[in-house]
């Protein structure tokens, strides 16, 4: 039977013969379309006939390669068709459950998705933001039930996978419901395969002009499927004849209302004499799968962890095992497939994946036919329908040697364990069977504790930094008395392997020799007048576009000193004494909301323009774009632009700029020394609760080695010399296309791709990141543009006095790239911290 298991057969025999010669039904379309699809009969009184995918992982087991490549490659499509800057709005929505394993890796393809997958299972207390019904399904109801209130709120493209695309009924019903609720102008839809009607065909355009949005399909191929008159009565007539005559292929086990009958029910799960468990270490905290969405952030966590969880499974696989399956649970799809997927790649034995099912399909043991054998067993995991059968097809008589049974621990149930149940009847067709539990995620229920009358007044020096009170009032808290520094080894290992966030620790400081002290301040006298005419340029645009009174914003800490900066051009050529704050924006967990608050307490949130130094791949600038609209759906305040004003843009990720080159901002050399004496902002739930701001340390014992004030005086002492500069650099951006591209964004990911380390937060582009890296990081190398100048002497010592080699490239869009050490270590880098050649 092993032939069942890729669904191909010697002669080439396709798996859609029988049911085609004995209804009728013709298959036609792309010439791949037969490789990716069979047919099979089902019992159902709305449709007889089943298209069973051989690349889905759902009732035919396959290479875990296989099915996630089909899914990456589609979503690499959608992410083309977007472009960068429309994909990095973008959320995926894939359909339960046969299609959630698949929307998420559409999303993993598009990038920086977040994804959503319906769910046909209520979770008591989160609140449903919305539903809709699968008409041709045995069961129909989904609901969407995101832990973020704000995941569909938007106007990015909204994008809709599901493994076919028929009728398109359940994909106009989940557009129109969702359009009501959260409208939006562009909609994509995905699907392996595209098998609508001629007559189908033109509802989709139809359906877009009525609500007044773009709807795009992309599709792995396509085709239609002829049916014959009466063919659902004769496929209905056909499957009960079959059962009566062919009783083994009813099932493997009595019906479940059989055996419910026949047994107590316990009060939990009991001991297994029939799988070994073993325990993967998840992530804690880290979502099972979509149901309640699942985000950039945590696929870097799972990523990070998978290699360990896969290893676990391979040393628990008995040792002469040739042949795995590894057994996903229904909508439980994607993370059964990543482990099945990192399995393959350490393990010699070959892997296949497909996963539980709810859909009642005949089983046919015929080279013809999709699905060869079945087997039956009840319900465990307390569906909101009730007990029922559930099935696993194509795994009974396959010859594996072990098969990995992965469930959600809500599936841990003693349905699971009983003489009747899911692992019994594995048992019974492979040696060997193990059990490995996800947690199941439970988002904590929505509680807002009731705010405080008042939010304090904003720190201010010299109490809280060195710069002047006027200069800067900042909305943080002072955790001064906090040790929360930690070695820099430590911070990365952490990190890198999701135990810990970077901003829940602080680097130690770096405490720069008399030699990197001399080339700041050679930076600083060579750059002064570079960097004034930045600032002014800058400071001249947000006048002119977005308000003639701005309430600078800055970006603590990088930002700070460009809003003081720009605070003094405003004073020094305008007159105007313009109110300047700094808050915390954290990569993963947004915006500070209590500052949020405060501000818009205090001012018009229309005139708060947000300040940064420089922009890199443009990650902040995304973080603070999905921050501001979950604000405005978790607190009803509108009108804040989360456009940034940065004075280096060499990234092309904003519209408000001084420059798009990648120069040297003296700023970036240095860490609190150069930024008022305060530390990065620290966000950890026992030190900043729900209604504090976020936390920092005013590092007053660094008193001696600042140069904050100073920085920002030599800065300033160039204005006047930098006007007529200033005044034409202005009229030349006003009028010129300022629309960000986001090309730094490609260039990251073509790096990523190229160096061998898949993931985009280890790629840091530009003089100011690159320092950064050096700075707080464990650092791997340093690309170089060929023929680089004074900008990067600074990052030359700091190499070398790190051991980090620096290699010139030719054609480098930025003017150097820091590569943080990829999967790191101590054992990799050494305890010192220190990187080295690999």
């Amino acid at each position: 039977m092993n032939n069942a298991v890729n669904n191909e057969v010697p002669g080439g025999i396709w798996s859609g013969t029988w049911v085609a010669e004995r209804l009728g039904v013709e298959l036609l379309g792309d010439d791949t379309l037969t490789d990716l699809l069979g047919l099979a009969l089902r019992r159902n009184p709305k449709r007889a006939h089943l298209l069973v995918s051989n690349v889905l992982g759902k009732h035919v087991p396959q290479s875990p390669s296989v099915v996630y490549g089909h899914g990456l490659t589609l979503g690499r499509r959608v992410r083309d068709l977007l472009g960068a800057e429309e994909a990095a709005r973008a959320v995926v929505l894939g359909y339960a459950e046969t299609a959630t394993g698949l929307g998420h890796s559409v999303a993993d393809g598009v990038g920086l998705a977040p994804y959503l997958h319906s769910t046909r299972r209520p979770v008591p207390g989160v609140a449903t933001a919305g539903g809709f019904e699968e008409s041709h399904s045995h069961a129909t109801s989904h609901l969407l039930l995101p832990e973020d209130p704000a995941l569909l709120v938007g106007n990015g493209p909204l994008v809709l996978v599901d493994d076919e695309f028929s009728t398109g009924n359940t994909v106009l019903n989940t557009i129109r419901d969702l359009h009501d609720r959260y409208p939006r102008s562009r909609y994509v839809v995905v699907a392996l395969v595209d098998m609508r009607s001629p007559a189908d065909a033109g509802r989709l355009e139809e359906f877009a002009r009525e609500i007044g949005a773009r709807v795009d399909l992309v599709a792995a191929a396509s085709g239609t499927v002829r049916l014959p008159d009466g063919v659902l009565e004769k496929g209905q007539d056909l499957v009960a004849r079959f059962e009566v005559t062919h009783p083994g292929a009813r099932g493997c086990v009595e019906s479940a209302a059989t055996a419910a009958r026949s047994r107590q029910a316990p009060t939990g799960p009991q001991p297994t004499h029939n799988a070994t468990r073993v325990d993967l270490h998840w992530p804690p905290g880290l979502p099972d799968g979509g149901r309640h969405g699942f985000t950039p952030q945590h696929r870097i966590r799972l990523d990070n962890a998978l290699p360990a969880m896969a290893a676990r499974l391979a040393d628990a696989l008995p040792a002469d095992a040739r042949r795995v399956h590894v057994l996903g649970f229904e909508e439980l799809m994607y993370a059964p497939l990543r482990l099945a997927r990192e399995l393959e790649q350490i393990t010699d034995a070959e892997v296949r994946y497909s996963t539980t099912t709810r859909s009642p399909v005949l089983a046919v043991d015929d080279p013809g036919y999709a699905i060869r054998t079945r087997i039956a067993f009840p319900a465990h995991d307390n569906p909101a329908d009730g007990p029922g059968e559930r099935y696993a097809y194509n795994i009974a008589g396959a010859g594996f040697d072990a098969i990995v049974a992965v469930i959600d621990s809500t599936a841990d149930t003693a349905e699971l364990h009983a003489s009747d149940g899911l692992l019994a009847q594995l048992h019974a067709h492979t040696p060997q069977v193990l059990l490995a539990v996800v947690p199941s995620y439970v988002p904590e229920p929505l509680y807002v504790p009731e705010r405080p009358p008042m939010l304090p007044e904003p720190l201010r020096g010299p109490a809280f930094s060195s710069y002047a009170p006027e200069d800067v009032g900042w909305l943080l808290q002072d955790l001064s008395d906090v040790t929360l520094e930690a070695p820099t080894e430590e911070r990365e290992e952490a990190i890198q392997s999701g135990g810990a966030h970077y901003a829940e620790s602080l680097p130690v400081e770096y405490q720069p020799s008399e030699q990197y002290q001399r080339l700041f301040h050679t930076a600083l006298d060579g750059s002064a007048a570079r960097l004034a005419q930045a600032v002014g340029a800058v400071t001249e645009i947000v006048l002119a576009e977005r308000s003639p009174r701005p309430v600078l914003v800055s970006l603590a800490r990088a930002g700070t000193p460009v809003g003081v900066l720009m605070r003094r051009w405003a004073q020094f050529r305008h007159g105007l004494d313009l109110p300047h704050y700094a808050v915390s924006i954290v990569r993963g967990r947004g915006i500070d909301a209590n500052a949020l608050r405060w501000l818009a307490a205090h001012h018009d949130p229309a005139d708060v323009v947000f300040v940064d130094g420089w922009t890199g791949k443009g990650a902040i600038t995304r973080e603070l774009a999905d921050a501001v609209k979950e604000f405005e759906a978790s607190d009803g305040i509108t009108g804040f632009d989360p456009e940034i004003a940065v004075l280096a843009d060499p990234g092309s990720c904003v519209k408000t700029y001084g420059t798009r080159e990648d120069f040297l901002i003296p700023s970036a050399c240095l860490n609190s020394t150069v930024s008022g004496l305060i530390s990065r902002t620290v966000l950890r739930a026992d030190l900043v609760g729900p209604n504090d701001f976020h936390g920092a340390k005013f590092y007053r014992e660094l008193a001696d080695a600042d140069v904050s004030v100073e920085f920002i005086d030599a800065v300033a002492a160039t204005f006047p010399e930098v006007v007529d500069a200033v005044d034409a650099q202005t009229k030349e951006l006003l009028s010129s296309d300022r629309d960000p591209t986001w090309e730094g964004w490609a260039a990251v990911e073509r790096i990523s791709e190229e160096c061998g380390i898949h993931d985009v937060n280890l790629v840091k582009p530009g003089v100011g990141e690159t320092t950064r890296v050096l700075l707080r990081r464990v650092p791997w190398k340093i690309l170089a543009r060929a023929g680089a100048g004074a900008d990067l002497d600074h990052v030359r010592l700091l190499a070398e006095q790190r051991g980090v080699p620096v290699e010139e490239v030719d054609e480098l869009p930025y003017t150097c790239v820091g590569l943080i050490h990829p999967k790191y270590t101590r054992g990799a880098t050494g305890a010192d911290g220190k990187a080295v050649n690999v």
